[in-house]
């Protein structure tokens, strides 16, 4: 039998990199938030370049409208507004717009995030705890709330949560912060079998140390990257890029049967909680 099956492999050698097909995505309506800018503009990107027909938002009118424009030029279908994800009138337009003007909701991405706090976990307020979990998880529960039923009109959809190799490791200055992604990894487990029953996928992204401006006071640094060199198999800070198609796939027909799952893209920085 072992022979049979090495012949076999024989004579059906391994056909080398298959990428995502460039239309993998075409006919999906993604929403991604805070997409005007790293992580986020990168996801929808890649989404866009599969077919997807990408919203993007962020708090500041010219930022989206900066996006959009630069998102058109790369032929990318792309509707977008301004949304504070925090703020609950804010989600709900969204939605509703993405509805409206695009049809439905097949995918949500999210990715905002604020972080008001660095120094000593002691020394974070009341207040400083409400912003984060109000934007970091609440935020993101309360988005796939509102557009779960419209996925569900369209026979299912992809969620994928954004987090962080701080919420496997919390690192020094960034508690609340560092918590608040490891929520996430929690809400994505939590999600999981419940969407599952409607078709609903929900993962979750965990990147390492990225080279975004929102990051840019560790990649910055050559003695904080020293640091995370130490940790890292690869010896460098990621590109946005590489966490956007990441995105894409989680969100595509090849990860039809991943659920639940977080996806670390540390460069080899370990994750364990």
């Amino acid at each position: 039998m072992l022979r049979s099956v090495f012949r076999c492999l024989r004579t059906k050698p391994f056909s080398g990199h298959r990428s995502m097909s460039q239309s993998s995505l075409a006919g999906k309506v993604a929403i991604v938030t805070a997409s005007t800018d790293g992580i986020g503009l990168a996801a929808a990107q890649s989404l866009g370049q599969r077919g997807a027909h990408v919203v993007v938002s962020s708090r500041r009118q010219a930022n989206v409208d900066k996006a959009v424009e630069l998102l058109k030029s790369q032929s990318i279908q792309v509707t977008g507004t301004t949304c504070n994800a925090g703020m609950g009138e804010d989600r709900e337009k969204l939605i509703q717009m993405a509805v409206e003007q695009c049809g439905g909701i097949d995918i949500l991405v999210s990715n905002a995030a604020v972080n008001p706090f660095f120094g000593n976990i002691m020394e974070s307020t009341e207040a400083v705890w409400d912003k984060i979990l109000d934007v970091n998880v609440k935020s993101a529960f309360l988005l796939t709330k509102l557009a779960v039923p419209h996925m569900i009109k369209r026979g299912g959809g992809s969620v994928v949560f954004v987090s962080s190799v701080a919420g496997y490791q919390p690192m020094q200055a960034l508690g609340p912060y560092s918590v608040s992604k490891t929520a996430l990894l929690g809400l994505t487990r939590a999600l999981a079998p419940e969407l599952g029953q409607s078709n609903i996928r929900v993962n979750c992204v965990a990147p390492g140390i990225i080279k975004t401006r929102f990051s840019s006071a560790l990649w910055q640094s050559e003695d904080i990257m020293e640091e995370f060199q130490k940790q890292m198999s690869i010896k460098r800070p990621g590109e946005p890029k590489e966490i956007g198609d990441v995105v894409a796939f989680l969100c595509s027909e090849e990860a039809s049967y991943i659920t639940g799952e977080t996806i670390t893209v540390t460069g080899g920085m370990g994750c364990r909680l």
